[in-house]
């Protein structure tokens, strides 16, 4: 079932790109997002790691990010790596997470994002994020959750399309 503005976040432990185990309690006090991307190689999500690096000083102290793929382990640190992100970056590979909080599926929505962010999905490519592996599922849609500091969910953000994320403003507003 979505998770929807008011809704306590879902406990999350996970394994991390850099081989340590995330438990999402570590977040308590803390100003969040947690942002479930698709498969590891994919352009969108790979340039959507880039954005939130690339900005991650805009944000302030006392916020973080965490981004979860569903991808293996080993398949996420081959493709994802490479960002040397200031936040966590987990694998869930069975999908545990993803179904517990919602997160959809679409060949509609897969299509509409080839089709509608076909720039944006070049972009990528010539950045070198290929989706030439493909571990994980090509339906999976983005998700953009804002947590405050006592765990409870200010922004639930579902993407209509593989590409459509919570808006970078909105995020660094709701961080700040």
């Amino acid at each position: 079932m979505k998770k929807k503005i008011g809704d306590r976040v879902t406990s999350i432990i996970l394994p991390a790109i850099d081989g340590s185990e995330f438990n999402l309690d570590s977040l308590q006090g803390k100003r969040y997002m947690i942002s479930f991307l698709r498969f590891a190689s994919c352009p969108f999500c790979n340039l959507r790691i880039n954005q939130l690096v690339s900005g991650f000083n805009e944000f302030g102290n006392n916020f973080t990010i965490v981004a979860i793929f569903d991808s293996p382990l080993d398949n996420l640190q081959k493709h994802a790596g490479k960002h040397k992100a200031p936040f966590p970056i987990l694998a869930d590979r069975k999908n545990t997470y993803y179904k517990a909080y919602g997160v959809e599926r679409s060949f509609f929505g897969m299509m509409k994002g080839m089709i509608a962010r076909f720039p944006t999905l070049m972009k990528g490519m010539f950045k070198g994020y290929l989706p030439i592996i493909f571990k994980g599922n090509l339906l999976t849609m983005p998700v953009d959750l804002l947590v405050d500091e006592n765990g409870v969910i200010q922004t639930a953000y579902y993407g209509k399309d593989e590409g459509d994320h919570l808006d970078f403003q909105k995020v660094k507003a709701f961080a700040l």
